[in-house]
């Protein structure tokens, strides 16, 4: 069974890589989402909205979520709803590489997504010496 997944980030982020992502594949095959926590954000009074949106993507598999930046406010909020009930698995340092790897993998579970996840941010960076 699919996953859904969940994007929580810093402002723009988010919605920007779910836009180029729908552009290069046309329509993606797992239900997902991108929430935006502002740079002044209260997490706690965002965990209610935060919680609906990771509510829309759940799947009995359960819900990927990616976030920008490790140990941030979008992570640490990420780290709330895990703690909510829903299955959740967290990977951070979301790129485009990441999210276009985890979309051409939507048959994996819970249990292999994430590090299909880390493994498309690690094979997205690329040194060209050219």
């Amino acid at each position: 069974m699919n996953c859904g997944v969940l994007l929580i980030t810093h402002p723009g982020v988010g919605s920007a890589l779910l836009d180029v992502a729908r552009h290069l594949l046309r329509q993606l095959p797992l239900k997902t989402e991108a929430f935006e926590v502002p740079f002044d954000a209260d997490l706690d009074a965002l965990l209610p909205q935060a919680s609906a949106a990771l509510r829309r993507v759940e799947s009995e598999a359960g819900v990927l979520v990616l976030t920008d930046l490790y140990g941030a406010s979008p992570s640490n909020l990420a780290a709330q709803l895990a703690r909510l009930g829903t299955p959740v698995r967290r990977v951070s340092a979301l790129s485009l590489p990441m999210l276009l790897r985890v979309m051409n993998y939507p048959e994996q579970g819970l249990d292999q997504l994430p590090a299909t996840a880390a493994a498309g941010a690690r094979n997205g960076a690329i040194i060209d010496d050219a």
